[in-house]
């Protein structure tokens, strides 16, 4: 009893060192930004450490310190501060092959799976804490696990010859869309939304201001090394004398796709509520958008904006939307029969001609031709049975060397007419949930930005048709950010809702 007061003596003077430890480190690190004595040394030694280390150990040690240093904070902030997590998700997707062809090396595909990964830990240690499966809920949801499981289950496929190629197409195929519940879980703001959606822009318009350098300055030396490093890609990407521009993404088609969600957005966002002048920075990045778009030659993408403001037409329907939607559609008009000796012109008005396009009657009879098959395997030839996996794992079966082209055709090639139901189940029980919560929805906020969601989800739909729209980076993230964004919308709406009417009853 008589050790009592000494005790706690002792734990206050711990009390005031801690607190005091916290000050100066407060002060020394952030206030001062180490450009002070004590920051000065811990920089020269530090540097000390990393050039004896370096040199000692060379190259590994570098690597390791470079882990140590930055990435273990990283995934500690990916895993408790979810909301950053999902930024460097959603800015990675943009920059994924930006990062590769600037010389980025190491596995640059695999960081993507490790991010995921890292937000499904902390949604799961979230989970464990707040318990609110409520959140999960949905038809989406249930239509999204019941994709995945389907998913899983390929690999027990028993006429698959390519079972390998399972491993390696189930990631952008099916595990990629775990994400929708992270998004679902975790965006919980209207700020944060904004952010995103700001970023998003951001990301879109240099990725256009880069297709406008491709066009009119030239690749960069690391392009030029890829462009040739195929002849399949010459093939591809260099028509009538003209190369074929994909920005910062994988491919033309996706650059095209990822403008015009980007351009139906903006849209979406003009239709609503906005000051003048932003509505003008809005109307800049469409033209900018869609200009650039040109250059990539992909014709699928043409019909994109031409199909949403269709559907926008058609859940706003009053005076104002017509007479727009009239005046476009002259305009659209106007452009696919005007004589036109520019190739990029051109080539936008073959989109609305494909019957006269050798390519396509190409795809149709492909099509035309795989249609036995598919009735023939209900549940298909295999996950990464058709494409570069088959080539690789089966080259000698039936469906190596089948060309998909359609992201609709890959489903039912690859996973059966099943599958396939599956699929269109998901794409139909995703925009009957939006447009349903558009309807819900009061806040004009909100309900801008869900029609945003719901008009890119329906244009997406209509884009995996004539190419495979939602495979590749970043489509496939975004695609699953859009979804979770229309049950996130009407979450929020309620809420404010619920507020407003506290504090009427108060």
């Amino acid at each position: 009893m008589n050790n009592l007061p000494e005790q706690g003596s002792r734990i206050l003077l711990l009390s005031k060192k801690s607190k005091g430890f916290s000050q100066n480190f407060k002060k020394t690190v952030l206030l001062e930004k180490l450009f002070n004595p004590v920051g000065i040394t811990s920089l020269i030694l530090l540097s000390i450490l990393i050039a004896v280390g370096i040199s000692k150990f060379g190259i590994v040690f570098g690597a390791l310190f470079l882990i140590t240093v930055i990435g273990l904070p990283s995934v500690y902030a990916i895993v408790v501060y979810p909301e950053f997590g999902i930024m460097v998700l959603l800015i990675m997707a943009y920059l994924l092959f930006f990062l590769w062809r600037i010389g980025v090396t190491g596995p640059v595909g695999i960081i993507m799976d490790v991010i995921q990964a890292l937000l499904m830990i902390g949604l799961l240690i979230r989970q464990k804490k707040e318990k609110n499966w409520e959140m999960l809920k949905g038809p989406v949801s249930t239509m999204i696990l019941i994709w995945i499981g389907y998913n899983v289950l390929e690999v027990l496929n028993p006429v698959t010859e390519a079972r390998a190629a399972w491993l390696y197409t189930i990631r952008t195929v099916a595990i990629v869309l775990l994400s929708y519940f992270v998004f679902l879980y975790n965006i919980r703001s209207i700020k944060f939304i904004k952010l995103i959606f700001k970023v998003w822009l951001a990301l879109s318009f240099f990725a256009a201001i880069y297709a406008f350098k491709q066009e009119f300055i030239g690749f960069s030396n690391a392009e030029k090394v890829y462009l040739h490093s195929d002849p399949n890609i010459v093939n591809l990407l260099f028509i009538g004398g003209h190369w074929r521009k994909f920005s910062i993404f994988s491919d033309p088609v996706s650059f095209a796709y990822n403008m015009s969600m980007a351009s139906i957005f903006c849209i979406a966002l003009i239709a609503g509520k906005l000051p003048v002048w932003k509505k003008v920075i809005l109307i800049f990045l469409v033209a900018s958008f869609q200009i650039s778009s040109l250059y990539s030659g992909t014709r699928g993408a043409n019909v994109l904006i031409p199909a949403a403001l269709l559907l926008f037409a058609v859940l706003n329907y009053n005076r104002k939307v017509l007479i727009f939607t009239c005046f476009a559609a002259a305009f659209l008009i106007f452009l696919i029969n005007v004589p036109t000796s520019d190739p990029n012109l051109a080539r936008f008005q073959t989109a609305f001609h494909p019957n006269n396009d050798n390519s396509y009657n190409l795809r149709k009879d492909n099509q035309k031709r795989i249609q036995p098959y598919i009735l023939s395997h209900p549940v298909g030839g295999g996950l990464g049975a058709t494409g570069i996996w088959g080539q690789r794992f089966a080259p000698n079966s039936y469906l190596a060397n089948f060309p998909p082209d359609s992201g609709y055709i890959r489903v039912a090639v690859e996973l059966g007419w099943i599958g396939l139901f599956i699929f269109c189940l998901l794409m139909f029980t995703a925009l009957k949930t939006g447009i349903n919560n558009y309807y819900l929805i009061k806040d004009p906020e909100l309900k801008t930005y869900c029609l945003g969601m719901v008009l890119i989800i329906f244009a997406y739909n209509i884009a995996n048709f004539p190419q495979e729209a939602l495979v590749q980076f970043p489509s496939n993230v975004y695609f699953s950010f859009e979804m979770a964004l229309l049950t996130v919308l009407l979450r929020l709406d309620k809420e404010k809702q619920e507020q407003k009417i506290m504090l009427i009853t108060n």
